[in-house]
């Protein structure tokens, strides 16, 4: 049994992968300063970073959403909020320089470290999965089989994304520099249309 509304997921998480944000503009400085098989350690402290936020989230305060329909009802509203503002600071935001300072030398734990620190903290990652995750998972049935499937998915994608920009990272920054404003306002106008769809789709 699929968790619901997967294919919904799916859109949502992989907007917000391909949106530049802190962990990825880190994992371009990297790929451009000590290349791209450090990146991968950087990327595996991310994932294991946000399979600890999902299961936090899930599993210590789970049963309260499947208690109290008012309560992800709420939460819902306000992922469709914070996906909106997403959509604004996005279309707003200007892309960042990146500085190629750092140390020349950095073990591979340095490199999870960052990654794993970076992850986090993220606010990002923190509203996602409080307000946005849960909205997918039907408490009162095969929780733990739902929760993998949207949380091995997440881990993958976010994974293959992260190293897709260090793969990319050189023609990347150029163009984002050349066309600053395209990707800002594709994704922000998918985001909306994704909350527009929770809307109407997601009653409690």
């Amino acid at each position: 049994m699929l968790p619901l509304d997967f294919i919904l997921y799916l859109q949502i998480i992989i907007f917000l992968f391909i949106t530049p944000g802190t962990p990825r503009i880190v994992i371009i400085s990297y790929s451009m300063n000590y290349g791209i098989g450090k990146c991968v350690w950087s990327a595996l402290g991310d994932v294991t970073a946000n399979l600890i936020q999902a299961t936090l989230v899930i599993f210590v305060i789970g049963s309260f959403f499947s208690e109290n329909s008012m309560a992800l009802n709420a939460f819902k509203w306000i992922g469709i909020v914070y996906l909106l503002y997403l959509a604004y600071d996005i279309y707003k935001s200007q892309p960042k320089s990146i500085l190629n300072e750092g140390e020349i030398k950095k073990s591979n734990l340095s490199f999870f470290r960052d990654g794993f620190l970076v992850a986090g903290t993220s606010p990002k990652a923190w509203m996602f999965f409080p307000f946005i995750f849960p909205q997918f998972i039907d408490f009162n049935s095969n929780l733990l089989v739902q929760f993998v499937i949207l949380i091995t998915t997440y881990i993958v994608l976010d994974f293959l994304s992260l190293i897709g920009y260090a793969i990319l990272a050189q023609k990347l920054i150029k163009w984002i520099t050349t066309n600053p404003k395209t990707i800002n306002t594709i994704s922000a106008s998918v985001l909306v249309i994704i909350a527009v769809i929770i809307v109407v789709t997601q009653q409690y």
